[in-house]
């Protein structure tokens, strides 16, 4: 059985015309992102390296090429 998941949307998203989002859902052991305009995709990561990854974006470690 599939859970109902509470997703919300990014405080940070354009929103403008309601499907340039980005969405996320907690479970109890996972995190699910996704964009409003395809939600059928989603990317499931526990929250350790999702929180390592934000970190690093913060800390201005990543570098884009």
């Amino acid at each position: 059985m599939t859970m109902a998941r509470h997703w919300q949307k990014s405080t940070f998203s354009d929103g403008s015309d309601g499907d340039t989002c980005v969405e996320i859902a907690a479970t109890p052991t996972t995190l699910h992102l996704r964009e409003s305009d395809t939600p059928g995709t989603e990317l499931t990561i526990n929250a350790t390296p999702l929180a390592h990854l934000i970190h690093t974006l913060k800390s201005n470690l990543f570098h884009a090429t």
